[in-house]
């Protein structure tokens, strides 16, 4: 397994090239967040890498599963990928991205004219679904389509 050393027991960390100290302290090193002890054995460090992956794959899938059955598919997906991220620096990235397309996202959301379109599309939507109920109770009244006491 390549970690990106040529020295045994150590593992690749990006540098951080961001502009302002700010930036800095908020993004934190890519690489494995494995202790030292762990890190200093490649034997270890491989089978620790395996454990991280297995938990992680584990937490992933059954987000997968999740996402058509009740639960927090979505939630649960992105904290198997956070599990990754401890010692993947391709977690790391993916969740690097992630956050930054949810605040974008987030962001265009609070924007007022994407508001008042959100507003005024749900108004629209919330008539449509009154004068279809309107046409219901005209035709039906408040009797049920199906004959619930012949059961």
């Amino acid at each position: 397994m390549n970690t990106g050393s040529n020295k045994p027991g150590e593992a690749a960390v990006a540098e951080d090239r961001t502009g302002t100290d700010d930036e800095a302290a908020a993004a934190r090193a890519l690489g494995s967040r494995a202790p030292d002890f762990i890190k200093a054995r490649r034997a270890l460090h491989l089978s620790w890498q395996v454990g991280v992956f297995i938990v992680g794959l584990a937490v992933v899938v059954a987000g997968i599963i999740m996402l058509p059955l009740p639960g927090p598919g979505w939630v649960v997906i992105f904290g198997g990928m956070a599990i990754w991220a401890t010692e993947f620096v391709w977690a790391q990235l993916v969740l690097r991205w992630t956050k930054r397309k949810v605040t974008e996202a987030a962001q265009r959301a609070l924007d007022p004219r994407v508001r008042r379109r959100n507003i005024i599309l749900t108004s629209i939507g919330l008539v449509i679904v009154a004068v279809l109920a309107g046409i219901y109770l005209y035709k039906f009244g408040l009797q049920m389509p199906w004959k619930i006491k012949d059961q």
